[in-house]
């Protein structure tokens, strides 16, 4: 399934540039980055409870914010794109043009 994950971290703190790192790192190795806090991961069901639940740990809910968005498995008629950075197609590993 594809989910689209967003996120600001609050920065006002010391903290804040710790928690902006984990939580693109984590991002990062479920899915690919299509703007800077913006992810789209292609995951199984069971891997999106283990970055779900990292991710909500990460996170400070009284200042940082996250979103994620079920496209499910039909998503391509869901998402379109225009503008710079082509988007990739995550399930063939090539761009969509």
């Amino acid at each position: 399934m594809l989910m689209l994950i967003t996120y600001d971290i609050s920065l006002e703190d010391r903290e804040g540039q710790a928690r902006l790192r984990r939580v693109a790192k984590l991002c990062l190795d479920y899915g690919v980055r299509v703007q800077y806090s913006v992810f789209e991961c292609d995951i199984a069901p069971d891997q999106w409870v283990k970055l779900k639940a990292g991710l909500l740990d990460i996170f400070k809910p009284e200042t940082d914010s996250l979103r994620f968005y079920h496209l499910g498995s039909k998503w391509r008629g869901k998402v379109e794109h225009h503008g710079a950075k082509p988007a990739m197609d995550i399930f063939k590993d090539s761009l969509v043009i």
